[in-house]
């Protein structure tokens, strides 16, 4: 049973840890406005693909979870 309550635990922090980069992203300015992003606006439809920001965010986790990882 303590097994269950630590996985509990960690996935609280992780899912804690997701909220506050998602507050934290609306400040930065450049986050979701990056060249590359695609944005298409006609009368009252909107598209938005965050292309270069996802790229980005994917080579940034992936060092981090490569320098993580390395033993």
């Amino acid at each position: 049973m303590s097994d269950v309550g630590k996985l509990l635990i960690v996935f609280g922090l992780l899912i804690a840890a997701v909220g506050a980069v998602l507050v934290l992203a609306g400040r930065i300015p450049w986050v979701g406005r990056l060249p590359g992003d695609i944005y298409i606006q006609r009368g009252n439809w909107t598209f938005y693909f965050p292309l270069a920001t996802s790229l980005l965010l994917s080579v940034a986790l992936t060092l981090l979870f490569w320098l993580i990882g390395r033993r």
